[in-house]
């Protein structure tokens, strides 16, 4: 097939869906509106950068139950302590026009949300369990770090299951520095949110927990 050719018609067996695949943008041409519409359609992780999609690796039990740990500890340290709200993906998240994330956990103060059906404005703390894989290593570690950074997220949480770590990043001007590396046997603390604390051993047991 020539480059930049786009064939038609069902497909044989084992060939995508030609017919249905060019109902969407092709990659680079994805709006917030398409992005949007399709989000509202489907269950699939997916993140909207700079005009493509991004497929992100389906979450594991192990995954989810971390998420759910780190969730409920947020949720009740801001009812008790702060104002604003605490969620958990999926929800996307605007940095800026054309890039929206799904941060795993997220704080946001009031004012972040304009309204109850459009993705909100940023956030103030964001937490990703890195889920396997060199890709979503590399997202979460490095890029999401400079894009949080930018969108100016007071407060970024690494939670690292290979290396049984948590990383606390803050802002600093426009980049973040580390607060700490938290690894099993201590307590993961928040700049943010002073007395907010999660014991990193109990947030990976949680993962394992039957």
């Amino acid at each position: 097939m020539e480059r930049g050719s786009r064939p038609h018609g069902s497909g044989g067996d084992g060939e995508p869906v030609w017919d249905l695949a060019l109902l969407f943008p092709q990659q680079g041409a994805w709006s917030e509106d398409d992005y949007l519409a399709l989000n509202r359609r489907t269950n699939w992780p997916i993140e909207l950068s700079d005009g493509r999609l991004e497929v992100l690796a389906m979450p594991t039990p192990f995954h989810q139950r971390i998420v759910k740990y780190l969730f409920k500890l947020l949720e009740a340290f801001v009812l008790a302590n702060a104002a604003g709200e605490v969620f958990v993906a999926p929800l996307p998240v605007r940095l800026w026009p054309g890039k929206l994330r799904e941060p795993d956990v997220l704080y946001l103060r009031p004012g972040r949300i304009r309204d109850a059906f459009s993705p909100p404005d940023g956030a103030d703390l964001a937490m990703e369990v890195v889920s396997e894989g060199e890709e979503s290593r590399d997202r979460d570690l490095r890029i999401k770090r400079a894009e949080y950074a930018r969108a100016g997220f007071a407060e970024y949480w690494i939670v690292d299951p290979r290396d049984r770590t948590i990383t606390v990043l803050v802002l600093d001007a426009e980049t973040y520095r580390e607060h700490g590396i938290f690894g099993l046997g201590s307590n993961a603390t928040s700049v943010l949110f002073p007395g907010f604390q999660v014991d990193v051993r109990e947030a990976f047991a949680a993962g394992e927990a039957p």
